[in-house]
Order: structure tokens, then C-alpha cells, then sequence
């Protein structure tokens, strides 16, 4: 581990944007494979394999136990760590893979979903897989290989979802395309992760090493079982007292809402959770490291969140087709929590790399139960009703975790509130010009894809435009290190390019 700042910082920044390419290829293939399937598969096909991977979810939480995580948040990491680690990673997913095939018909049951029972044993295969690499891929973020494991992850989806799923759906498999380009996904991503990381794998069961990795790891998994109700609550509620067409639905809205969402907090995460912990003792550095983040989580979601409320109808018509009209209205409310969605993958960073991971598992219950309850009472007034419990929930999360992240980053809310505001503007900007140019193009009875294209162009270009020509204005103090480092980053390899 280097001590160095600058030679952290711009491994960050390397980082960064790697895993800023690689994710963002990937969420191209993401939407190139959702525009397919939605047009070769019937919503119900969606919500029944929506169903399944919220059962799968939230069993990888016992599969796993937070081994990984461990193994990346700990200071001092010896061999037998490794080995204890690989042994209870391959114990646990196999049991819990069994688990899941017998119960798979009570499972079905709850769901009241007769076709469930096969779906979640095929895909269950894919734990014992992923318990194999579980090892792998944390050593992988240890030696912060980000771009080594984003094109794997980008390589991965592509092979499954973009390739196998509409291939197996153009022939008729239904359903099993979904569930073959998840196994697909998992396995290839196990084997390169295998092959490319290597590490002990002779099976060992040290007593304290299982007790180290075990104790962060519960509080990890505590925390974790929270955060995954709270994220798949709102499907069960729906696939339960709704049915799968309305699951179908409801689970390509909030894909779409969580998509960028996603995208940026993962890219973040990523990268900035192993640096954090590598900074984990050096409380200014910390704090430096989380404002950043921050920052840039509230520079792209809060426009792109502004952007989507104000096309959404033009954006379910052009992606999914005009038997997704049901998507739009909650995707809209959805919408306008992407920064509360995003921001909690900052917050998770923070707190795993200060293995305060115990205090991070009471507020994920609290959570959890908020759009559970958000969810069973806005279902009586239909996916709209879901989706305003659920966003109502997202801003509690975002307050509590932001209280924690504040308190062991050594921050004050004047600062993080400081950090947002670049972003506040910027989004009031780029959302009235939008608006404006949308309304533009309705007026002439414009086609939505047209519509699309031309605000796909004007907003990026607008809020570089800005960013530029006014930076301290519209990015703020705590994007302008990001920026040198950046710059700093650039010259340097191009100073080598020319050199070599």
C-alpha cells in the first residue's frame, strides 16, 4: 500500500475513469439489451424473473456474509485470512444454493407465481459460482485493479444479456433467456476473475481468522440484509399484491430511474471505498475524499434527475414501446430521488472503509422498513402510490446515512449542504432550458425520438458550456481537486506517450 498522497490520488483518479468507461459501455449495453428484450418478452416475463432475483439477492446476502468486503476493509491481511476466507465463501454459497432449490416451492407460493419454483432453481446455480470468485474479486479491489475488473464486468453483461438473452428469446425460450444470460454473466465473470487474481485456495478453517473476518463481516451483512429489503421491498410488495404484470412494470421504472443512478454510485464506490480504507486513519484525507464524492454525485444526478422528470413519457415510448405506457408516471416520481439513491453508495463507502459497519445496520433496517411500509400503503393507489412511498423512504435513508457519514468524515452539514449546491444550480439551469426545448418540440408535435436526440444534445453541451466558462460557480471548491489531479493525470501519460 502506498503512502504517497499524490501517487494515491491519481490511482484514484486512474481509477475513476476506467471504471467511468468500462460502466459506462456497460450501461450502453444495458439499454441496447433493455430495448431488445422489451420487445421480445411480455412484461409478466420481466416480473417473473424480477421475482426470482429478489429472492436470489437476498439469500447472496447469507451466501457471502461479507467475507469480500472484510478482506478488502482489513489493515493487516495475512495468508490465512485468504484461505479462511475462500473456505467459508465456497461453505456458505453451496449451502445456501441447496437452501434455495428446496425452497423454491414455498418461495413460488408466497409469490403466488406457479412457474416461479423452476426459475429460482436454475438461477440459484449462480451462487456456488459466485462463492468461487467471491476471494478473487476482493483482492482484485484491494490492488485497486479497476480497470481490469470494469471491462470484466462490462465483458460479463455483454456476453449475457446482450448476446445470449435476445438470442434465446428471438427463439422462444421466454423467460429462460433471462435466466440463461444470468448464469451466462456470473460464470464467465467467475472464471476471469479466477484465472486473473490468483490467490491460496488450499481450504483452511483458522479459528481467529474466521473470527476477524466474520465480525466485520456480520455487521457488513447486518447492514446489507437492511439495505437489500429496502431495495427490493418495494418488488415483493408489488409482485405479491399486484401480480407479475404490474412487477414487470414497476421494475423497469425504477431501472430506469436507478440506471445513471446507479452507474455514477458504483463508479464511486468502486474506486473510492479501497482508497478510503486506505486512508482510513487520516481523518483529513477521509474527509477530503468523501466532499469530492459528493460533490460529484450532486453535479450529475441532481440535472440528469431533473432531465428525466421532464422526458419521461418520451423516454418509456422510445425505449421500451408503446406497451410500457404504465412505466412513465412512476418513473417520474421515482425520478426525483436519484441523488437520495445515489448519494447512500457515497455514505456505504465511508462507512465500510471505517468498519463502522454496526452502526450503519440499524439505520439500513430503518429503511428497509420505510418503503416496506411506503410500499403496502401506496399500493392501494396503484405503481404511483408504490412510488411515492418508496421515494419518501429514499430521503429518509439519505438523511440518516448522511448524519453517520458526517459524523466519522469529521464534516458539518453547512459543508455538505456547500457540496450540493453547484450541483442545485446546475440542475435548475440545465432543467429550465430543457424544459423550455421540450415543450418547443411537443408544440410542433415533434416524433419522441427526435425529441430525445435534441435534448440529449443540449444538456451535456450546456452544462459543459457552463462548467466552463464559469467553473468555480457551477462546480464548486470541491470538485477542483478532482479536476487538477485529473489534469495532472493526463499530462503525465501523455508526457510518457511522447517519451515511448
Amino acid at each position: 500500500m502506498s503512502d504517497d498522497p499524490r501517487s494515491l490520488t491519481e490511482r484514484t483518479v486512474v481509477g475513476l475513469a476506467w471504471t467511468s468507461l468500462a460502466m459506462g459501455a456497460q450501461a450502453v449495453m444495458q439499454l441496447t439489451a433493455l430495448i431488445l428484450l422489451a420487445r421480445l418478452l411480455p412484461p409478466s416475463s420481466f416480473g417473473v424473473f424480477a421475482a426470482a432475483l429478489v429472492v436470489i439477492g437476498f439469500c447472496t446476502i447469507f451466501s457471502e456474509l461479507g467475507v469480500g468486503p472484510a478482506i478488502v476493509q482489513r489493515v493487516v491481511l495475512e495468508p490465512r485470512h485468504i484461505r479462511t476466507g475462500f473456505t467459508l465463501s465456497l461453505l456458505l454459497s453451496f449451502a445456501v444454493g441447496g437452501l434455495i432449490w428446496l425452497g423454491a416451492p414455498l418461495i413460488a407460493r408466497f409469490f403466488q407465481i406457479p412457474e416461479l419454483t423452476n426459475v429460482v432453481r436454475a438461477i440459484s446455480l449462480g451462487l456456488p459460482i459466485q462463492g468461487m470468485s467471491t476471494v478473487a474479486l476482493s483482492m482484485a479491489q484491494r490492488d485497486l485493479r479497476f480497470r481490469w475488473l470494469a471491462a470484466i464486468d462490462a465483458g460479463a453483461f455483454a456476453a449475457g444479456f446482450v448476446l445470449v438473452a435476445p438470442a434465446l428469446a428471438w427463439t422462444g425460450f421466454d423467460i429462460w433467456a433471462l435466466a440463461g444470460a444470468y448464469l451466462t454473466q456470473q460464470a464467465l465473470r467467475a472464471i476471469v476473475l479466477l484465472n486473473g487474481q490468483p490467490h491460496l485456495k488450499r481450504p483452511l478453517l483458522e479459528w481467529n481468522a474466521t473470527k476477524e473476518l466474520l465480525y466485520f463481516g456480520g455487521g457488513f451483512s447486518l447492514a446489507r440484509i437492511g439495505n437489500y429489503l429496502a431495495g427490493q421491498g418495494d418488488n415483493l410488495v408489488v409482485g405479491r399484491f399486484l401480480g407479475p404484470q404490474a412487477l414487470g412494470l414497476y421494475s423497469h421504472a425504477y431501472q430506469l430511474m436507478a440506471s445513471p443512478a446507479i452507474l455514477v454510485g458504483q463508479i464511486l464506490d468502486r474506486v473510492l471505498f479501497p482508497t478510503m480504507a486506505l486512508v482510513q486513519l487520516e481523518p483529513r484525507r477521509l474527509a477530503r475524499a468523501y466532499r469530492s464524492g459528493i460533490s460529484v454525485c450532486a453535479l450529475v444526478i441532481l440535472p440528469a434527475s431533473i432531465i428525466i422528470v421532464i422526458v419521461a413519457d418520451e423516454v418509456v415510448s422510445v425505449l421500451l414501446g408503446p406497451g410500457w405506457s404504465g412505466v412513465a408516471d412512476p418513473l417520474r416520481i421515482l425520478a426525483l430521488g436519484m441523488l437520495f439513491r445515489t448519494s447512500y453508495k457515497m455514505s456505504d463507502s465511508i462507512v465500510r472503509a471505517t468498519g463502522a459497519v454496526y452502526a450503519r445496520a440499524w439505520r439500513q433496517a430503518v429503511f428497509a422498513g420505510a418503503v416496506i411500509m411506503g410500499s403496502i400503503l401506496g399500493q392501494f393507489w396503484g405503481l404511483s402510490g408504490v412510488a411515492v412511498g418508496v421515494l419518501a423512504a429514499l430521503g429518509l435513508n439519505f438523511m440518516l446515512m448522511a448524519h453517520l457519514s458526517l459524523r466519522l468524515a469529521g464534516m458539518t452539514w453547512a459543508e455538505f449542504s456547500r457540496a450540493h449546491l453547484p450541483g442545485l444550480v446546475l440542475a435548475f439551469v440545465l432543467g429550465l432550458g430543457t424544459w423550455m426545448l421540450a415543450e418547443w418540440f411537443r408544440d410542433r408535435h415533434t416524433s419522441p425520438v427526435l425529441l430525445l436526440v435534441q435534448v440529449g444534445f443540449f444538456a451535456p453541451t450546456l452544462g459543459v458550456l457552463l462548467c466552463w466558462l464559469m467553473p468555480t460557480f457551477f462546480l464548486g471548491e470541491n470538485a477542483h481537486p478532482i479536476l487538477r489531479a485529473l489534469s495532472a493525470v493526463v499530462s503525465l501519460k501523455l508526457q510518457r506517450r511522447s517519451a515511448g
